[in-house]
């Protein structure tokens, strides 16, 4: 549970969704309709993030969220309120319909349920900048990033805006994009693009937005809850933040990390944040009565869970059809039969069944590796019982990576450990084989790592820091990704282009047949 300070929980509680009955004379009344960390998610996925099966409850899902997108608008008209729909990113990667289209099947979709402006996320450049013009060019609407510098990338220059200006219900709403810094050490943008300071980029958009008149202003944020908390509090003018990037459901349920919406006492205004979960599990909606300087007087409004009661929408459910239609037998394939799940929900945080399972593929594969390392965060969705097939594997590794080796020094994988450990709770969390460790995530960061052990070979015992091993690993972190940057930059020796990793993860399931999965106290937390 996000841990909010007492003055934004003292806030939010006497906040109450509903709305004030008493509004400033001639104000304009808004509704604010948002989606984040979609992730490809057109069929839905199981409350734990696994693909959907006949007889488990299916939660999102293209269909429903369009239905619920067009019901929302609908509702908000019937009330008097003019409504516009934003996303704020990571619409890419997490099933077979990104891995396939490429982004195609989202942007058809985002269509569909009218997205109105978009800010980019860092998955949007998984597949580097040519792939994520290329979905921006077939969405057709504004795309946002006011810390985003582009001009040296020829594919992105001039498609991506700092903000856009709305005129709604006699109101003017300016939504400014902000993308996490971080996208070049978790995704694969390119050496052109530069990631700017958000708070410097927005500040900036905010002088230019309200030169030009009286304005509601809006940051559309990839950049997570707690970024997105520190934001709110330093800066000037800042009516309402959209986040996205955490994942991180703010609704009035007892489930949810905070309520909807989370105030924040900024320098000059309280400042209301909203996120709506990920996976397409629930459709966002922050009411506004805004006074004729655009400042917010009232709000209200609470996600809507997208539970199978709802009905689908006819159309969208034609488009999801039309794009899964080349997917069939290729999912279809049976892999090998599990006679439990294997989760992945505790793979940022601690040593999960799924995450042994991939490390243990990785090493089975790689003869001479000493040990094996997957991060966290790479692991996207939980493995069913009963048979696993083709497709509910890369569903759990979407992004195509191959099977990345090094020969590294003892001090070199005593860092990549330590740095895996030094966010918990963040992707670069370490998943590993042939390997023991120990660790106090209490400790400051640079001395979480308290022990590290070989397990097998001529190298067996512990990690010596002159000591030379063999690390196979995923191309992703091999290259730096996720703050790994001493595989990229000392590496005795490196290849990068082996097997993708979801072929020797399935053949590893095929040869366990039948799966169990495992945690055997590899990783010890104090």
């Amino acid at each position: 549970m996000i841990q909010l300070r007492r003055r934004h929980l003292l806030a939010a509680t006497l906040a109450l969704p509903a709305l004030r009955p008493a509004a400033a004379q001639g104000a304009a009344r808004i509704a604010l309709l948002h989606l984040n960390d979609f992730h490809s998610r057109h069929e839905g996925a199981q409350a734990n993030g696994a693909a959907c099966r006949p007889n488990a409850d299916c939660l999102g899902g293209s269909a429903r969220l369009v239905a619920a997108v067009k019901a929302a608008r609908a509702a908000a008209a019937a009330e008097g309120r003019a409504s516009l729909a934003l996303d704020a990113g990571d619409q890419f990667m997490g099933s077979l319909f990104y891995t396939y289209h490429r982004g195609l099947a989202e942007a058809a979709i985002q269509q569909e349920w009218g997205c109105e402006a978009m800010t980019l996320g860092n998955h949007e450049f998984d597949n580097g900048p040519g792939n994520a013009a290329r979905y921006i060019r077939a969405l057709g609407v504004p795309v946002l990033a006011a810390n985003l510098d582009a001009s040296a990338e020829p594919s992105l220059d001039g498609l991506v805006r700092p903000f856009v200006a709305f005129g709604r219900g006699g109101a003017r709403i300016v939504v400014i994009g902000l993308i996490t810094e971080e996208t070049p050490h978790v995704s694969s943008p390119g050496p052109n693009l530069r990631f700017r300071s958000a708070e410097e980029a927005a500040e900036r958009a905010i002088a230019m937005a309200r030169a030009e008149g009286p304005a509601t202003i809006v940051l559309l944020s990839h950049r997570g809850l707690a970024a997105d908390q520190r934001l709110a509090e330093r800066l000037r003018g800042v009516d309402v933040i959209i986040g996205g990037h955490s994942h991180t459901i703010l609704a009035n349920r007892a489930d949810a990390a905070g309520p909807a919406p989370t105030l924040v006492d900024g320098p000059d205004r309280t400042v209301r944040i909203v996120q709506a979960g990920a996976l397409g599990r629930f459709l966002g909606r922050l009411d506004l009565d805004l006074d004729a300087t655009g400042r917010v007087v009232a709000h209200g409004g609470d996600p809507v869970e997208l539970t199978p009661a709802l009905a689908e929408d006819a159309e969208a459910a034609a488009i999801v059809a039309r794009f899964a239609a080349p997917l069939g037998e290729m999912r279809a394939r049976a892999v090998a039969p599990a006679l439990a799940p294997f989760d992945n929900g505790s793979c940022r945080t601690q040593e999960c069944a799924i995450g042994n399972l991939i490390a243990e593929a990785m090493l089975a594969a790689t003869p001479g590796a000493d040990i094996a390392l997957q991060n966290g965060g790479g692991i996207r969705a939980s493995l069913p019982a009963g048979m696993i097939t083709y497709g509910d594997v890369l569903t759990v590794l979407p992004f195509g990576n191959t099977v990345a080796t090094a020969t590294i020094r003892g001090a070199t994988l005593l860092a990549a450990l330590e740095n895996g450990l030094s966010q918990p709770g963040a992707g670069r969390f370490p998943q590993i084989a042939g390997l023991r460790i120990e660790a106090d995530l209490n400790a400051p960061a640079g001395r979480r790592l308290v022990s590290a052990e070989v397990l097998r070979g001529e190298r067996a015992g512990r990690v010596d820091p002159e000591r030379a091993y063999r690390i196979v690993t995923n191309n992703f972190l091999r290259a730096g990704g996720d703050g790994y940057t001493m595989l990229r930059d000392a590496a005795l020796e490196a290849y990068d282009s082996g097997p993708l990793l979801e072929e020797i993860v399935a053949a590893h399931l095929t040869a366990l047949a039948p799966a169990q999965p495992r945690t055997d106290g590899r990783i010890r937390l104090r």
